[in-house]
């Protein structure tokens, strides 16, 4: 159904609010008695359409519907999940922007010093695992209101999940939230059919048909053909001491089964097969216990590859798993927005700024946002560590040319502020704008889990000149002086329009560009599904023949992760001498965290490889697991930092290569080391400290290793 197709609740007779309220005060203000939905997030409220919060409470605001926002309440007692009275439909739960986990700890699992969601970038503003503690404190404000968790943290929890901050697997939030209904990816579809459903007295407990959404059951539903994922695409599942009285035999693969699950078994599914099955809506996946995939690292890794493979919209299929005695069944994605319908979210009566209550307060999230504009939803990279696809989805939804202009216009003209600078044009990928599958039919059968890896499919359309004609008309628009595009940029579709190249680097580039090689070495950009090296220096080469050509001296910023599945030392020593043979020096480096749900955390759990089959035997994964090794790697992508080079030193010896030490250019780390940066235990005595501080910082040391390699 049409998003805004539905006839308005009662309540739209009060019209949009200024601000959705966040007090009693403001909602008698408006004259409202009570709120229809209270919606509790672990942000700030920002009443701008790049905070997930606001895009939905104004979708049903738009809807009739009276919403009000609990931002970071209190989570210690219940008042304030009281404050705004009981809601006549539901409570909507989120940990915010950002995962409340990923938002508060580092990689190395360090406690973060701030809170880019927070006024002022306060730390301690939302509990760790918001979506449970929200969802508890809601419940015993008001027992009987519906409560319905969505936002990226239940999205990427919908299933058995592990945990990189416990360091196990842990069952959907949906059991732990006590959730009616969670509803995963873009949720405006979702969210609004719930509310009209639930506004004609539909009981949620009946709200079994909505795709995106997910719910326990007890039982399987008769008229549903179960298949086995891993009778279809994995290892037998080996179970724990298994009761010889309550197991079957499968006569063909001599493993153990329970006799008490009924399934329909499938043998050697094809691709055609498969898709021939996913087209059967009575059809459902039933993905390996939680308590298999608990126990077994190897089941793990091939439930997560089903998973993946049954997210397009077109063919997947419902997906149940058993959490001990109840399953939790999970609808097939939402369909996505139409761009009439993305241009009417983005055309929603958003104030743009933070909601009067946080007066003068500086919230870093909005400033980096300020003046930018979102063009596209959606990502077909399938890079494994990131959690944009799992989210957002592999189809790319873009709003139309006239409703981008609009919003810059807008900026422009009620923005505090704006100087005539748009700070972005882009979305999750800069240059995936109106780029699709050419053909309908074949986007809906796919299942590959990337439309660019292991290279471009053929069936994909890499025509740029969408995106170049909205950049020309974007900059021409009068008050406007510059346009920037600052989202990451697919490097390697770039390539394919040199003009889209040209167009880019000539008008729309600060002094310098950033993109995510991630790597250099190929067993890394393999597991990560990144393109090689080739693309990078193909890009480089015409963005620096345009940067010439336009007369501009601009540069190129690549980012690295360090420490991600797949990768050794001696990749990472490879990076390293890339990155000085490149003259390149990274202030900030990323190490990888394994996130829920993504294909590359299945890997860091299991060490095997779900891009492809998986089984006991199959591909070994190299982990970098330890503190110690992944503090290493990072180590190596900031190998010019003197603090690290005692450790690098170390590693080297270790890995044969001291040939890497010295005072020259071809070596990686010198010999020397600078005053205050050497480990406790090879500080020197006071008297050589004293002489040291006397003649500290690095020019003398310099000259002294300049003497160093004069006399070798």
């Amino acid at each position: 159904m049409e998003l805004f197709s539905y006839r308005k609740h009662w309540a739209a007779k009060f019209g949009p609010a200024p601000f959705l309220p966040t007090t009693r005060e403001e909602m008698d203000a408006l004259g409202w008695d009570a709120c229809d939905i209270v919606l509790v997030t672990g942000d700030a409220y920002v009443d701008h359409p790049s905070f997930g919060m606001a895009v939905i409470g104004r979708v049903l605001e738009a809807q009739g519907f009276r919403v009000g926002i609990l931002a970071q309440p209190d989570w210690r007692s219940v008042a304030d999940f009281q404050s705004l009275g009981r809601p006549t439909l539901f409570f909507g739960v989120t940990g915010g922007n950002m995962d409340s986990m990923v938002n508060r700890y580092t990689s190395d699992r360090r406690i973060r010093s701030n809170d880019a969601y927070t006024p002022e970038g306060a730390a301690g503003k939302r509990p760790d695992r918001a979506v449970i503690v929200y969802s508890q404190r809601c419940r015993e404000a008001f027992a009987d209101v519906p409560l319905i968790v969505g936002g990226i943290e239940a999205s990427l929890r919908r299933i058995a999940h592990y945990d990189y901050w416990s360091e196990k697997v842990r069952r959907s939030v949906l059991l732990d939230s006590k959730a009616d209904l969670l509803v995963y990816g873009n949720a405006e579809r979702q969210i609004v059919e719930i509310a009209h459903r639930l506004a004609r007295r539909e009981p949620i407990s009946s709200m079994r048909d909505i795709r995106g959404t997910a719910f326990v059951v007890d039982d399987i539903p008769p008229g549903w053909r179960e298949v086995d994922a891993t009778v279809m695409d994995g290892p037998p599942v080996v179970f724990k001491h298994p009761d010889p009285y309550a197991m079957t035999t499968n006569q063909e693969s001599g493993e153990c089964a329970p006799a008490t699950v009924h399934r329909v078994p499938v043998p050697a599914i094809g691709r055609a097969a498969r898709s021939a099955s996913a087209r059967d809506e009575s059809t459902l996946v039933r993905l390996p216990a939680f308590e298999q995939v608990r126990d077994d690292p190897v089941v793990y890794a091939h439930a997560s590859r089903m998973m993946h493979l049954e997210t397009n919209p077109g063919n997947a299929r419902v997906l149940v798993q058993r959490h001990g005695d109840k399953d939790v069944w999970i609808n097939p994605p939402p369909l996505p927005l139409s761009t009439p319908e993305l241009d009417r979210v983005f055309d929603l009566p958003y104030q743009r700024v933070p909601h009067p209550r946080y007066g003068e307060a500086n919230i870093p999230a909005y400033e980096m946002i300020r003046f930018s504009v979102n063009i596209m939803r959606g990502c077909f990279g399938g890079c494994t560590f990131c959690s944009i696809t799992e989210h957002e989805g592999r189809i790319i939804q873009s709003r139309s040319e006239a409703s981008i202009l609009r919003e810059i216009e807008t900026i422009r003209d009620t923005v505090p502020g704006f100087t005539g600078v748009i700070s972005d044009v882009g979305g999750p990928t800069a240059n995936m704008y109106r780029l699709a599958c050419k053909d309908e039919k074949i986007e809906k059968a796919c299942r590959r889990l990337s439309c660019v890896h292991p290279s471009i499919c053929e069936n994909l359309n890499t025509n740029h000149q969408p995106l170049i004609s909205l950049y020309r008309k974007a900059r021409a628009l009068p008050g406007i002086k510059k346009i920037l595009v600052a989202s990451g940029l697919r490097y390697d579709l770039a390539v394919k329009s040199p003009e889209y190249v040209k167009e880019l680097v000539t008008h729309h580039v600060g002094g310098y560009l950033k993109i995510a090689p991630e790597h250099t070495e190929a067993g890394p950009l393999s597991k990560m599904m990144k393109p090689g090296m080739e693309s990078y220096y193909k890009f480089k080469e015409l963005f620096e023949k345009y940067s010439k050509a336009a007369g501009k001296e601009q540069y190129l910023i690549p980012y690295f992760i360090a420490a991600h599945p797949g990768t050794t030392d001696e990749d990472m020593l490879n990076l390293a001498l890339w990155l000085k043979r490149n003259n390149y020096r990274a202030d900030q480096v990323q190490t990888f965290l394994p996130s829920p749900m993504a294909m590359a955390t299945a890997m860091y759990f299991s060490g095997k490889n779900p891009l492809h089959r998986v089984r006991r035997n199959s591909e070994s994964v190299a982990i970098p697991r330890g503190l110690k090794q992944r503090r290493l790697h990072k180590a190596f992508l900031r190998y010019h930092d003197a603090k690290n080079w005692p450790v690098l030193r170390e590693a080297l010896k270790r890995m044969g290569r001291a040939d890497l030490i010295g005072n020259g250019k071809r070596h990686l780390v010198p010999l020397w080391q600078p005053v205050g940066t050497e480990p406790e235990s090879n500080r020197k005595s006071t008297t050589h400290k004293k002489f040291l501080t006397q003649h500290s910082g690095l020019k003398p040391l310099a000259k002294a290793a300049s003497k160093s390699r004069r006399k070798h």
